[in-house]
């Protein structure tokens, strides 16, 4: 096992911790009770982001490690009058083929809710409509109300209410494979809350203040990433992350190189960003210095939070080192722990190692 069972625990606990795009107090509450140990000092933005200080032998440079802690869901646009069904609307970008049959749990101002995602039977479609594949805004939730009345004074459902995934985080392949909800990005957070115990664990000198925060809104615009930015003022920034694996049937190498099990991904480039490139080959000499597993990527149809932090201040030298893990944006992503692991150790690597001599080299013309 490459991390140990507490850690797995604390995983597993942010994975299954309900918070879409705009409703993250739920990660925010685990993520500030299990590092604020750990930390020197707690604050946050007033979007909700949450950040996490710890003191090094120099005040600068600032290095900031951010994951973001919101993930894909749906929000409440409507109550059916004579059904009670539920329409709904996704926060966060999702692929429509995904979702039918999947349960989901609505969070109103009573209780949370279950509710499977459904359509219009197969059995009474016709034949013409069969060959269209079904699109979100011709599905609803079903949570059993039976009339609009019943759903708003019973469960107390409400147009705006927040819905996400309801799936378990499961160990498989012996516990070194992990399948659940949120992996994007619950897992860049885990990665930058394991570094701060680490750093505080084996009293690890670094010669800078790292900033390790849990950002919110990434999935609707990389919106907490701006408020953190302004926030911590960072000097470089590296956005922790998970990678599209692209170890299934039908994907091009080139257009999703990295693969489960072989260790963390550098991202070389994505739509957000081009990373600054003396930081970037920083970042992969310290990786073969170590001797940990890296895989060099690129996201063409994709940002990160490191979009935003390039753009802090005068601009803020940013890199995105990323988990490679399938399906992400559905109920059931998977993930190697031993990436996750080797992920640890490269920010590790590279926290102890970004003096200000090195971070200003990066810049140097």
């Amino acid at each position: 096992m490459p991390l140990d069972a507490n850690s797995v625990t604390l995983l597993k606990e942010l994975s299954e911790s309900f918070g879409p795009s705009g409703f993250e107090r739920e990660p925010a509450a685990i993520f500030k009770k299990a590092g604020e140990k750990y930390a020197d000092e707690v604050s946050s933005d007033k979007l909700g982001s949450v950040i996490l200080r710890k003191r090094g032998t120099t005040e600068s440079p600032r290095v900031l490690l951010a994951g973001h802690m919101d993930e894909v869901g749906f929000v409440i646009t409507g109550v059916e009058k004579d059904s009670g069904y539920l329409t709904f609307s996704g926060l966060g970008g999702w692929f429509d083929q995904v979702l039918l049959g999947h349960r989901v749990t609505v969070r109103t101002r009573k209780e949370d809710v279950t509710g499977v995602i459904a359509s219009k039977p197969p059995h009474l479609l016709a034949p013409e409509e069969r060959e269209k594949v079904v699109k979100m805004d011709s599905m609803f939730i079903d949570i059993g109300a039976g009339s609009r009345e019943a759903a708003e004074r019973e469960f107390g459902v409400r147009v705006g209410d927040p819905v996400a995934p309801q799936s378990s985080f499961t160990p498989v392949r012996g516990g070194t494979v992990v399948m659940g909800k949120a992996f994007d990005d619950r897992i860049g957070v885990f990665v930058g809350l394991e570094v701060l115990r680490r750093l505080k664990a084996q009293k690890t000198s670094h010669p800078n203040t790292a900033f390790v925060a849990a950002t919110v809104q990434e999935e609707v615009g990389l919106r907490g990433a701006q408020t953190v930015a302004n926030v911590v003022q960072p000097d470089v920034a590296i956005a922790l992350e998970v990678d599209i694996a692209g170890d299934v049937p039908g994907i091009r190498a080139q257009d999703a190189p990295s693969k489960i099990g072989r260790g963390p991904s550098i991202l070389t480039f994505d739509a957000s960003m081009i990373p600054n490139q003396a930081f970037k080959s920083f970042v992969i000499e310290t990786a073969e210095k170590e001797r940990i597993r890296h895989q060099l990527s690129v996201v063409t149809k994709g940002g990160t939070d490191a979009g935003k932090f390039q753009f802090s201040q005068a601009g803020c030298p940013s890199i995105v080192i990323g988990v490679p893990t399938r399906h992400i944006h559905s109920h059931s992503a998977v993930a190697d722990l031993s990436d996750i692991d080797e992920a640890v150790k490269l920010v590790l690597a590279l926290v102890k190692r970004l003096d200000g001599k090195t971070v200003e080299s990066f810049t140097s013309v």
